[in-house]
């Protein structure tokens, strides 16, 4: 046969069996990294979302509203309204409905959300009751209990706007380094935000935060014609820090009155109000944050009232949650705390007597639901029975006798009906995309009432794996991932990216999609690489100990236990060991030129995004709460610190900063880079400009991009 003949034979047998999906589908990153042109045709979401209006059933799908009164049958449901119901009438009818939150009370009154402000609708009479515009450059907006008013900040201010339109103002400061409304304490301790309103509505408390003590720290935005500095504040470890305030403001006389919660450095956190609005509950720490004392002020005076109890550690006590008070029950409340070495729950009386322990157990509640309608049972999330996992338990104060409600493996969250009695439980796992069921506490019944669809169903994609391995200190188990490649084989030798975060409130593997394998590292397997992820000592979710392991010695005890998964990667006989790489970005950016520089001959390459280089550069709160400060503790800080080992530095290393970091501000890599330059070693350098500490939109698709073509490039080389 002649060769030409043969050639078009093979093409006709090619032609007439069509290549499927399966066989040629390539993802890109475009499709796989959040603010991709094609990243939600590949990211699993549910289409249809629940909420609790009381004891009915809501479901929103698309712009039509459905309700179930009776959510036993969650089948029978009829058209409550649509987005166009409240769209229409509205002040802004060319600004979309983004937004319902129903009242969980059952009120027929809704809130919506649109770019222009919050609305009332009322749902039965169809009528607009008020609609709150947001003042231009307007942040941080809180609607008080009643919707009566909406609390915000502009600047440096704080605001309150009523229903009429007219605009109040709680403070008047010029002093930009003076600060109202505003989280505070740098977001550690659970603090994400600045307002806190009575349960009345009639009073807010809220945040002063004087920061006119702290250096100005400059950072740059280059974009300007003239180059413009941007003035922040960043009080460093063993610095002077900030003063905080706790103001309470009386929307009707308009007056403002201080708790008086005494000067010096100490933390005040975890604010939270009295049922009856006469109290303010405050967690109050020292600053070497080993002491904790809850607090009593009185809203009237301002006062301290009362301090119900202490906690004291000699490492650290890191509270992050306010008091919960027991619904029906004004002289109850719920403390979260980890004194018995793991997060659980107490019940206290307002006294301050402790009433029970209400869990316990080598496991730790990592969520509150709520109550049922009498009080009687409260709803929690745990890592029982294995931190990896998230399911759902109630326990009954009285008697703390604890119930499970979810049995499918994976991560759950819920929320529960007015009454109780059913629960909305929203789960996913490993081979689970996402679901919605409705849970009858009493039956035991399950009901599914919507499923994500696997948007990799129809591909063949890199297979995810999870298993353990032993910690350094040969005890502890470690939980890690791999992705292999679609078409891994055992016989081939494959190079390594291990990609790492390690510090301190994380968990990068658990039982959720795809045991929590990203875009990139789907990508990177598609390349041909194995992508290997674990959640060394010192991450979370394993209680005190085996957080606390990296005290005053960061990078010592997560880079050995590392190690261990680099020792496991290079027994495999399908690993490349001359092909290793690591990659990480902010905690994950420190350990990964902390592991180039602990184990040279480890890595061929790596990659760090926004790196701590040396912890005396980063913010007093954390900073000083896992190293104390450099002063009580200046060998932590050298053993820590990554510029006086750039010596070391043998691998290709990639360092990438947004050039405008707040956070892990560019000091780090300009002095590691310095520090390199008197080594006489030779790291590369990429600036995101305009950027903080994480590269978003179409530009996050450029970073991974940018990631990986530096180990393409350099991880094959010679």
């Amino acid at each position: 046969m002649q060769p030409r003949l043969l050639f078009m034979l093979l093409l006709a047998i090619t032609a007439a069996a069509p290549l499927t999906a399966q066989q040629h589908k390539q993802f890109t990153l475009d499709e796989l990294i959040p603010g991709g042109k094609s990243y939600n045709a590949y990211n699993p979401h549910i289409p249809a979302q629940y909420q609790w209006k009381g004891n009915s059933l809501i479901r929103i799908q698309n712009d039509s509203v459905w309700a179930s009164p009776h959510p036993g049958q969650p089948l029978k449901k009829s058209l409550l309204l649509t987005f166009g119901d409240i769209q229409r009438g509205t002040k802004h009818p060319e600004s979309p409905v983004s937004q319902l939150i129903f009242s969980p009370d059952g009120s027929d009154v809704t809130q919506f959300h649109t770019t222009h402000g919050i609305g009332l609708f009322d749902i039965n009479s169809r009528q607009h009751l008020a609609f709150f515009n947001y003042p231009e450059g307007s942040e941080h907006h809180e609607l008080s209990p009643g919707n009566n008013l909406l609390a915000y900040t502009w600047e440096n201010n704080l605001y309150v706007l009523d229903r009429s339109g007219r605009e109040h103002a709680i403070s008047d400061e010029r002093n930009k380094g003076i600060v109202y409304g505003q989280a505070v304490h740098r977001n550690e301790f659970g603090i994400n935000s600045g307002i806190f309103w009575s349960p009345g509505g009639e009073k807010i408390a809220f945040y002063r935060m004087d920061e006119t003590m702290v250096t100005d720290y400059p950072l740059v935005n280059m974009s300007a014609r003239f180059a413009e500095a941007k003035l922040i504040k960043y009080p460093m470890a063993g610095m002077k820090s900030h003063e905080v305030t706790i103001g309470i403001y009386d929307t009707a006389t308009e007056e403002i009155l201080y708790l008086q919660t005494g000067g010096g450095d100490h933390y005040l956190t975890n604010i939270a109000w009295s049922p009856d609005g006469k109290y303010l509950y405050v967690a109050e720490l020292n600053r070497e944050q080993n002491h904790m004392q809850l607090n009593r002020y009185s809203a009237t005076t301002g006062e301290r009232d009362k301090t119900l109890f202490e906690e004291r550690h000699p490492k650290y006590v890191e509270p992050e949650n306010p008091v919960l008070f027991v619904r029906t029950r004004d002289d109850q409340f719920i403390w979260q705390s980890r004194r018995d070495g793991f997060n659980h729950l107490y019940l206290y009386d307002t006294s301050g007597k402790l009433l029970r322990q209400l869990t316990r157990g080598d496991w730790e509640v990592t969520g509150v639901i709520g109550f049922d309608e009498k009080g009687e049972n409260l709803f929690f999330i745990s890592t029982q029975p294995a931190p990896v996992e998230r399911h759902i338990y109630s326990v009954t104060l009285k008697t703390g006798i604890i119930k499970h409600h979810t049995f499918l493996p994976g991560i759950h969250t819920a929320s529960a009906s007015l009454s109780g009695r059913y629960l909305l439980d929203r789960h996913t796992a490993h081979d689970n995309p996402g679901r919605i069921d409705l849970i009858d506490i009493r039956s035991g019944d399950k009901t599914v009432l919507a499923s994500a669809t696997d948007p990799f169903k129809k591909h063949t994609v890199p297979s995810v794996e999870m298993g353990t391995l032993k910690a350094a200190d040969g005890e502890t188990d470690l939980y890690y991932r791999l992705v292999k490649p679609a078409d891994f084989d055992t016989a081939k030798k494959y190079p390594v990216v291990v990609y790492v975060y390690g510090g301190p409130h994380s968990q990068m593997v658990n039982n959720r999609w795809r045991y929590g394998a990203g875009g990139w590292e789907i990508y990177m397997a598609q390349k041909g690489y194995l992508v290997f992820v674990m959640d060394n000592r010192g991450t979370a979710y394993r209680g005190i100990d085996f957080e606390q392991v990296t005290h005053r010695r960061l990078g010592v005890t997560e880079a050995e236990d590392q190690m261990k998964g680099v020792a496991f990667l290079q027994s495999l006989p399908y690993v490349d060991r001359a092909r290793m790489g690591i990659h990480g970005w902010s905690y994950g950016g420190f350990m990964t030129i902390n592991m180039l520089l602990r184990y040279p001959d480890a890595f061929k390459v790596g990659v760090a995004g926004g790196p701590v280089t040396d912890w005396k550069y980063y913010e007093v709160m954390y900073g000083e709460r896992y190293l104390d400060t450099p002063r009580e503790n200046p060998e932590g800080y050298a053993e820590s610190s990554l510029l006086n080992k750039a010596d070391q530095l043998q691998s290709r290393l990639l360092i990438i900063h947004g050039d405008e970091d707040p956070t892990v501000v560019p000091q780090h890599s300009v002095q590691f880079l310095k520090a390199c330059i008197e080594a006489g070693t030779h790291p590369d350098l990429f600036i995101y400009p305009g950027h903080g500490h994480n590269m978003l939109g179409q530009d996050r698709v450029h970073l991974h991009e940018h990631i990986t073509r530096y180990f393409e490039d350099f991880i094959h080389s010679d």
